[in-house]
């Protein structure tokens, strides 16, 4: 009988007779089946351990993390943000999965959470994302009343995002990733530069979603400060530079960013080739991709875009765009100080105001 089974694991070793040995497992880092491969026995032990996988302990941490990824909260993330939740949820299971659920209304239950996150210091972005998902975890356990106190509320955060007035790509951090880089990569630069879009919706976006005017998305859903944010829908106008560049270039398939196999780019693998060809453009700035939609919010107010004008092209809300240009980006960019005074002088031309300054500059004289 031939066994395809989900997850089956296996190994192979050869015996000291020069035999070569396989050796099957119900998943990876899971029980060892015994039973001869192929036979119903063996199909039997298989699905026992997967049931009794299913079946959580009681009790335990592990059990309301096991709920948690049962929950309609979990179940409505982005398919990214389930996959990065994952990662830290296996972490917390390793490290607290054994935990009594009571131990979560003893007083010292937060200082052990606080010392396990600080563990990850060195990292604080991996850090506070641990937090950040443990606390999602008891948050919805207790909401349904598993449990009376979640330990986790308010923990703060390790990692602070700090000024990134210098972390805007600059024209000459521009051409040299450019030219280190691949047509594929260079393509969703351009996307990203002139529509001001995440990585995630751009590299979802086909063909069929530009009409030669307009490029219309469906921003994905995301989670800020704890709380999930819908969806939206964005209709983006093509400048010309952008359009020149999207008639010219080769439809290679249903979307319009892929990879130079001509297959969809997945998101591990476009962040590894944009992190390989960063490295080999040899810029000595901390640039990220996702910096390109902050340089592209920069770039709309240097043009003069007003705050509602640059939500409405790039999808942000109002208070994001605030913040970005308060807090992140333009605090210090000179060339915005030139733009407003221009427009200063321009408004004050030519008027009796204007002429009553120079009247005055030359009776000082």
């Amino acid at each position: 009988m031939r066994v395809n089974l989900a997850g089956l694991y296996w190994t192979q070793a050869t015996l000291k007779s020069g035999k070569l040995v396989k050796y099957y497992y119900a998943w990876k880092g899971g029980p060892r089946i015994k039973a001869e491969y192929g036979t119903q026995a063996f199909l039997r032990e298989f699905n026992e351990q997967i049931a009794a996988r299913k079946v959580p302990p009681k009790g335990i941490v592990f059990s309301l993390v096991a709920e948690f990824r049962a929950s309609t909260e979990f179940k409505q993330l982005g398919e990214k943000t389930k996959k990065d939740y994952l990662r830290y949820i296996k972490l917390i299971e390793e490290e607290f999965g054994d935990m009594p659920i009571g131990a979560l209304e003893e007083p010292g239950a937060r200082g052990e959470f606080k010392e396990w996150r600080d563990g990850m210091a060195d990292s604080p972005r991996k850090a506070d994302y641990a937090w950040t998902v443990l606390a999602r975890i008891l948050s919805v356990a207790k909401d349904r009343g598993r449990i009376t106190n979640n330990p986790c509320e308010r923990g703060g955060r390790l990692y602070e995002s700090g000024d990134r007035v210098e972390k805007v790509w600059g024209e000459n951090a521009i051409r040299q990733m450019i030219e280190a880089s691949s047509a594929p990569l260079v393509d969703a630069m351009m996307l990203a530069l002139w529509t001001g879009q995440r990585e995630g919706d751009l590299l979802k976006l086909k063909w069929s979603d530009y009409d030669g005017k307009y490029i219309r998305l469906l921003q994905s859903k995301t989670i800020r400060h704890g709380k999930r944010s819908k969806a939206k829908r964005v209709t983006i106008p093509v400048s010309g530079p952008l359009k020149t560049y999207l008639d010219a270039s080769k439809k290679r398939g249903l979307y319009i960013l892929m990879n130079t196999r001509d297959q969809p780019w997945t998101e591990d693998g476009f962040r590894s080739s944009w992190g390989k060809a960063f490295d080999n453009a040899g810029i000595n700035e901390d640039l990220t991709f996702h910096d390109l939609r902050g340089s592209a919010v920069i770039r709309l107010a240097l043009a003069g875009s007003t705050v509602p004008e640059i939500a409405t092209f790039t999808g942000h809300s109002l208070k994001d765009v605030e913040n970005i240009l308060d807090k992140h980006y333009l605090g210090r960019d000179v060339r915005l100080a030139e733009s407003a005074a221009r427009k200063l002088e321009a408004m004050f031309q030519n008027t009796s105001f204007s002429n009553s300054e120079e009247r005055l500059s030359h009776e000082s004289v």
